[in-house]
């Protein structure tokens, strides 16, 4: 069992190909070359027809053993990774950073969107320098952070992230850590080695390290074989991990999208059972994590994802529940997602405030009728229907005001596209908000709602000029003309 033939080349792409070598494919592609651990190093089996890695061989066990010691080095003869394609300020901090004797490497997405073919924005680096030798190395540098502190060094527009290895939190390290009663990691600053941060991190594929030096790449985790079979794994065990921190299922299900991977079975199964554990979450760190997972191009993939593992639940509890009950609520939001993974695609601006306006509209729709119900108009309905519906989502996910005034405006312009009648109509292109809210009237209708088709509507109104664009709102006006003013002017009694 634990023997078997190397690749000849190691890629996440193709196994034993790489798209800038014209090496051959392995026949047994075993990532551990001729040291495969097997059961007896990280209490896995060994699968000979893992997907990805055809007549090959990988470790798949329940989770990584943290205390997994063989690290793998991988030369430069057997990985794709090119240093033209990295930042040449991350080459800079690297080089730096050796130079007085440090160890540094870039780690996490980065190596693993090189790795997959791909061309990163973002570079991190990871070293052994304290956060305060890093920033006595840079004067353009700044330390942040206090659940773990890390390193900002800046090139302009460009910030490369420095952060130290961790270690794990029963070890006699530098540094301190913290857990709250639930278990979750309040304080994580205790520095280890590259061993130990390696498995301090989050998923096996962001644990992967490039030296510059030695232009190897080291793999502590079995991160290259996931690669290959296009999994999403925790390292450690995901019980204990999602307690540390609960944003982890989170970013599980981010990745997952934006890769287009299937998620490890034990790493699945343990979101299930921790999911509750995000409803202690600050709600501030919570919207931040919003922004991530929906505006990012993946945005509807996610959402599947996070629906089918129960998460969306705890965070927007309300748009979980109209869209279990109301196929319009489902369809809308999908559209809602699917029109802004094509802006992003398109590098065409995106807002956070109309992802959240589709997203909470059933529950201010349905809030804003029960309202007129009872007597009140339309816009004043309207306008204390969103008053509550976004109050009560900002008790989970903090929705800064810049955001939920423009989902106000929104949700406020329907009634008034829905009845374009009056003076008023005709200027409505003018105002600020239009647009996203003609938008948002497409994508309802879209997704089923009734609104007599006024979107086609508003769609022609706006390629008229502004004569034509009055003749037409006049000939929206009901029979009779406008109507008076109730009770005509009051006079003045004397």
């Amino acid at each position: 069992m634990g023997k078997h033939a190397s690749p000849s080349f190691i890629c996440a792409t193709r196994p034993g190909i790489c798209n800038n070598c014209p090496a051959a494919p392995a026949k047994n592609n075993c990532l551990h070359k001729n040291n495969c651990p097997g059961v007896d190093l990280c209490g896995g089996g060994i699968s000979p027809d893992l997907p990805g890695s055809p007549g090959g061989c990988a470790t798949i066990p329940p989770f990584h053993n943290e205390r997994c010691p063989r690290l793998k080095v991988i030369p430069r003869d057997q990985h794709c990774i090119s240093r033209k394609n990295i930042s040449p300020n991350a080459l800079k901090v690297m080089a730096r950073l050796r130079s007085q004797d440090f160890q540094a490497y870039l780690v996490g997405g980065a190596v693993r969107d090189l790795l997959l073919g791909g061309h990163p924005k973002d570079f991190d680096v990871a070293t052994d320098a304290t956060p305060e030798e890093v920033h006595g190395l840079f004067r353009n540098s700044r330390i942040i952070g206090r659940r773990f502190r890390i390193v900002h060094v800046r090139f302009g527009r460009e910030i490369i992230e420095v952060t130290t290895f961790r270690g794990h939190h029963d070890a006699d390290g530098e540094g301190e850590a913290h857990r709250g009663e639930s278990g979750v990691l309040l304080r994580d600053n205790v520095y280890g080695t590259l061993e130990e941060d390696a498995v301090r991190r989050d998923l096996t594929i962001n644990a992967l390290y490039y030296s510059s030096g030695d232009f190897a790449v080291h793999d502590q985790v079995g991160g290259l074989a996931d690669l290959q079979a296009r999994l999403v794994r925790i390292i450690g065990d995901p019980h204990e991990r999602y307690r540390e921190d609960p944003v982890r299922m989170l970013r599980v299900v981010r990745f997952a999208a934006k890769l287009g991977f299937r998620i490890e079975q034990h790493t699945a199964a343990a979101i299930k059972e921790a999911a509750g554990l995000l409803d202690a979450i600050p709600a501030a760190r919570l919207f931040d994590e919003i922004l991530k997972l929906f505006l990012a191009g993946h945005g509807a993939a996610t959402l599947k994802l996070l629906r089918r593992h129960h998460l969306l639940e705890h965070l927007f509890p309300e748009a979980e529940h109209h869209m279990a009950r109301d196929v319009r609520a489902a369809e809308l939001m999908a559209a809602a997602m699917a029109s802004t993974d094509r802006r992003v695609a398109e590098d065409r601006p995106v807002t956070p405030a109309f992802i959240l306006a589709a997203l909470l509209w059933p529950a201010a729709s349905l809030r804003a009728e029960q309202l007129r119900d009872r007597g009140e108009p339309p816009v004043p309905a309207m306008h204390s229907a969103a008053q509550q519906v976004i109050a009560e989502a900002c008790r989970r996910v903090a929705i800064p005001k810049r955001f939920s005034q423009p989902m106000r405006e929104i949700w406020e312009l329907q009634h008034r596209l829905e009845n374009p009648r009056g003076k008023r109509a005709a200027e409505l292109p003018e105002q600020r908000r239009f647009r996203a809210a003609y938008d948002f009237l497409l994508l309802r209708e879209a997704a089923g709602e009734e609104t007599g088709g006024v979107g086609e509507w508003w769609t022609r109104f706006q390629e008229l000029d502004p004569g034509a664009r009055v003749e037409e709102v006049a000939a929206q006006e009901p029979a009779g003309g406008k109507r008076s003013r109730r009770g005509g002017r009051r006079r003045r009694s004397r």
